[in-house]
């Protein structure tokens, strides 16, 4: 799943995301999530969901109060993180997570994989997997939403499996030899399940193995007489033949003797949690035909030495010639095991007295491949520093295994030997929460659930971070986990992430990666940590240091081997958080004080001389701004071509509006309103708005301090469209007017009719078309005043577009037509595709079908040529009007499907609703419905009345399809007011019509 997150049914229904726990409200909801979760990633059919909810006797009402549980539902699920999870789906509905992403899932799988080890004789890992597969239970299965219908047979069903795994699991337990163990616990197991005869053949054996030969007979006759009471039955063959042989002492039920073997695996790690993608990739190397090196590598902190020492353990009856260890301290250069050394230590581990140890490298490394040929060993090597380290460990030909740690890729490793990479990153939320869980104990992360996901977030996923976090806890039972929470958001994160009497904190190992770097990877290590984004490119990196850019890409590649920081796509990488303010730390430290201000003038000047190179591909007629940096021009990667621009600001997206603030606070406000400026294109084609308008915000603000009236006059008019774009139209008109007066009082024409034009345009959305007919005029006035054709056709295409809204279709034809001439001698084909747009528009509503397709589809066809998502958006949806008003549902739903598709790319709310009120229209039945309530909740949050009045219409309209009069009669009701609120008389008295 494309967000972290957890869904949970072994227990009370659950469904735990980024933003904590979902709020859930009534016992059906809760079903509905849980047995959806149990099919995740399949459809189910609405009359088996109506089974599980009522049974055999579902009420009449009972498909409409689905679908309200499911709305409500979907928006429990977007309000905890897990948006547009819940999809609509004929002939039902589906959850869109993956499968692993719910604990029910998991528990199957780990209980078929304990199973299969048992099976095989791998006791050891069976009895590591069905432990973790039991844990995952929290008490009965939908404890808190017992389903009816096939729902109650799917619980039954689980707790069944669960029943098996605890008897799988002590079948291990008693092959390894914990027999007093089992004696303790197999009681309290019984005493809910008392008829269970493998349970009772287990504890029968457990007893007998304790010496307890009487107490085990006694078992066997406790079950065999509640057998006959209860049911009538004599116990089975498996029990008579465990009774018999306890009967005799037969030796076939002592414990076979140990595995022999030196065995220097240093304990696990306790609570070991997740990973199981990476366990699963160290499972199949032991299926191979020749022997790999397996090659653990991470980050610091992320739990390299705790996997491969969970999985040694796991596996280690695989290897019953011997487990070896050894530690090379590679993180501390200051004192490294030496190979010489390395191979010292393994031959005394294969008992190897010192005297017989040859005193040449080549010698030891000869007999230590002697010794191990044959032998089914498992050699664990932690902490390599590089590729050296490792050659002369390798075993030869055998059964042998090398399991090597380090914090570089030794991606070299591969040209000589068989090598299996398993990288490791930091947790997901659910491993981040569930390792919390575990440590701390259930019960006191449930009544925090919030606060412990806020730990968890501010650890980063880190293993290292989330253990010391815990351990802090821990160690003050009574103190809350809001608490800690509120210290780890504060100031000094890595201080606080350190447990008193342990010298291994987050900073102290973050700093033995940080001190073997060379020179200039350190350099660029603090350098690129300064940067505002959450990503970043090698070419900014070689910015920031003043160097060209193939040593930018040398110094990142070697941070990335030493997993310093994580490719995040072609040429660019990211910081795990803890490790960025670790960075960051030591830029404080390391950099000279003046360095820090030229740093801040650096990535504003790489950012100013890429934005403008891509505005000059996307849209070179927006050429106000020449930037002038203050260092000499930095290589920057953007492409000569608009796709190449689009696809470099595309990737750097999500920094433009911490670069624009970070622009302001260090004192370059004529860059950060620039940038606003030249970013207009990008956002003008990609979509965005909301991010637009913080980002005009923030240029605005800039401008107005520098007291620039032409500046501010700009980014008011830049702010004003932002508001525009997303639906605040009261706003939009009050900026428009500060620009406007801003532009008078500086004697800026054009402007001029830009804001008159903008104007224009609230006012028609706002459905005050008198008032925005007089600005048209004055915006195709003051552009031809100001000799400013772009400005001028813009003004016409605009002025057609607001006739085409009031049904004066025939009027918008001739400024339409005089603007698609000058857009197409101009060779402005965005704003071409616009205005075929519109007078697609034009064609739809004069009943010229093949005209209105026509214009549309070049119009389509142009906007994907272009790559603006906006244009799309619009002419797909007006071109499934055209087929709508054809009769051709299906079409229409397809191209609304497409537009829906669009508008929640680019986070338009506003699309989205029109999209789903549109294909609402195209839809009959139930299904209908499910997008129209949609449509509501998503217009909730950008309100338009007029808009909202169309689902109201469309919800009236199908209910009297459906024969419910009343109903229908409120909808239209409620759509007419609306529509009167949005001075839309024509279409508050059609509605009235149907009422009548």
């Amino acid at each position: 799943m494309s967000q972290p997150g957890e869904l949970r049914v072994l227990g009370p229904v659950e469904a735990i995301g980024p933003g904590g726990p979902a709020t859930l409200h009534g016992t059906r909801q809760r079903v509905v999530l849980g047995v959806l979760a149990l099919h995740a990633g399949t459809v189910l059919p609405i009359p088996r969901l109506v089974d599980v909810l009522w049974g055999e006797d579902p009420p009449r009402t009972a498909v409409k109060t689905l679908h309200s549980h499911v709305a409500r539902l979907r928006q429990a699920l977007e309000g905890c993180g897990f948006p547009g999870v819940l999809v609509t789906r004929e002939p039902g509905y589906l959850l869109t997570v993956p499968p692993v992403a719910v604990d029910a899932y998991r528990f199957e799988q780990q209980v078929r994989a304990g199973a299969a080890d048992l099976a095989a004789g791998a006791v050891e890992r069976a009895a590591t997997t069905l432990r973790a597969a039991v844990t995952l239970w929290r008490g009965d299965a939908f404890a808190d939403a017992v389903p009816a219908g096939w729902g109650r047979r799917e619980v039954d069903r689980l707790h069944e499996l669960r029943l098996g795994a605890v008897e799988d699991l002590w079948d291990a337990e008693l092959r390894l030899g914990h027999h007093e163990q089992a004696v303790h616990e197999l009681p309290r197991l019984l005493a809910a399940a008392p008829t269970r005869e493998r349970l009772t053949g287990l504890h029968m054996l457990a007893l007998y193995r304790c010496g307890r030969h009487t107490d085990a007979l006694d078992a066997f006759q406790r079950l065999r007489r509640r057998l006959a009471d209860e049911l009538g039955v004599d116990p089975g063959p498996e029990l008579l033949a465990r009774h018999t042989a306890i009967l005799r002492r037969d030796p076939a039920l002592d414990l076979g003797p140990a595995a022999t073997g030196p065995s220097q695996l240093p304990a696990g790690v306790g609570h070991f949690t997740g990973r199981e993608a990476e366990l699963a990739a160290l499972d199949a190397v032991l299926d191979e035909p020749e022997r790999p090196v397996v090659v653990v590598s991470g980050a610091a902190g992320m739990g390299k030495t705790a996997l491969a020492l969970h999985w040694a353990h796991r596996v280690a009856a695989r290897f019953p010639d011997g487990r070896l260890f050894l530690d090379l301290r590679g993180e501390d250069p200051a004192d490294p095991l030496p190979g010489a050394r390395a191979l010292t230590h393994l031959l005394r581990g294969l008992d190897v007295p010192d005297e017989n140890i040859p005193g040449d490298q080549a010698g030891r490394a000869a007999l230590y491949r002697s010794l191990l040929h044959g032998r089914r060993c498992l050699v664990v090597v932690d902490n390599v520093a590089g590729l050296e380290d490792v050659l002369p460990l390798i075993p030869g030909t055998g059964p042998a295994l090398l399991v090597v740690t380090s914090r570089q890729h030794l991606a070299a490793l591969s040209t000589r030997h068989a090598v299996r990479p398993v990288a490791l990153d930091a947790f997901g939320h659910a491993e981040s929460v569930a390792l919390l869980d575990r440590v701390l104990g259930a019960e006191r992360v449930r009544r925090e659930r919030g606060p412990a996901a806020r730990v968890a977030r501010l650890c980063g996923g880190m293993p290292l971070a989330l253990r010391i976090a815990a351990a802090r806890l821990v160690g003050a039972p009574k103190r809350p986990i809001a608490e800690l929470a509120a210290e780890l958001a504060g100031a000094g994160r890595l201080e606080t992430l350190a447990v008193e009497g342990d010298s291994r904190t987050v900073r102290a190992v973050l700093a033995t990666a940080y001190r073997p770097l060379a020179a200039a990877q350190a350099r660029f290590f603090r350098r690129a940590a300064l940067g505002p984004g959450a990503t970043f490119s090698a070419a900014l990196g070689a910015a920031l240091c003043g160097v060209p850019g193939t040593d930018g890409d040398r110094a990142a590649a070697g941070l990335a081997a030493a997993h310093l920081v994580t490719a995040a796509g072609p040429g660019r990488f990211r910081f795990h958080d803890l490790i960025r303010e670790f960075a960051r730390q030591c830029a404080r430290a390391d950099e000279p004080p003046a360095a820090h201000a030229e740093i801040a003038d650096r990535l504003v000047d790489w950012y100013l001389v890429a934005v403008a190179a891509a505005n000059r591909a996307i849209d070179p007629n927006r050429d106000l701004v020449t930037p002038v940096p203050r260092f000499a021009a930095p290589e920057v990667p953007v492409g000569a071509d608009r796709h190449g621009a689009l696809t470099f600001l595309t990737a750097e997206r999500d920094n433009l509006l911490p670069v624009v603030r970070f622009a302001r606070e260090h004192g370059r406000a004529e860059a950060a309103w620039q940038l606003t400026y030249l970013l207009t294109s990008f956002y003008d084609t990609a979509g965005h708005w909301h991010t637009r308008v913080e980002l005009c915000r923030e240029g605005a603000a800039a401008a107005t301090g520098l007291g620039d009236p032409l500046a501010e006059a700009e980014m008011l008019r830049a702010l004003g469209v932002a508001y525009f774009m997303t639906r605040r139209l009261p706003e939009a008109l009050e900026t428009n007017a500060a620009a406007l007066r801003t532009a008078q009082a500086a004697g800026d024409v054009q402007g001029e009719g830009h804001i008159h034009n903008n104007t224009a345009n609230a006012y028609a959305e706002l459905r005050r078309f008198d008032e925005a007919i007089a600005a048209h005029r004055l915006a195709v006035a003051r552009n031809a005043a100001a000799g400013n054709d772009l400005g001028h056709a813009l003004s016409q295409r605009n002025l057609g577009h607001t006739y085409v809204r009031m049904g004066r279709a025939s009027e918008s034809l001739a400024p339409l037509t005089a603007a698609l001439t000058t857009f197409r001698a101009l060779g402005n084909a965005r704003l071409e595709a616009a205005t075929l747009d519109t007078l697609g528009e034009a064609h739809l509503q004069r009943g010229d079908h093949h005209a209105a397709l026509a214009h549309l589809g070049r119009a389509l066809a142009v906007s994907r040529l272009l790559g603006d998502r906006w244009l799309e958006w619009e002419a797909l949806l007006d071109a499934g009007r055209v087929h709508l008003d054809r009769g051709d549902f299906a079409t229409a739903a397809d191209f609304f499907g497409q537009a829906l598709d669009i508008s929640r790319d680019v986070g338009d709310r506003h699309g989205e609703a029109a999209a789903l009120e549109h294909l609402g229209r195209a839809r009959l039945g139930e299904v209908a419905r499910e997008h129209l309530d949609r449509g509501l909740a998503v217009r909730a949050t950008v309100p338009d009345g007029y808009e909202q009045a169309h689902l109201h219409r469309d919800l009236g309209d199908l209910e009297a399809r459906l024969g419910r009069p009343a109903d229908a009669a409120r909808q239209w009701a409620t759509a007419a007011a609306l529509y009167t609120q949005a001075n839309a008389t024509a279409e508050a008295g059609e509605v009235a019509k149907r009422q009548a």
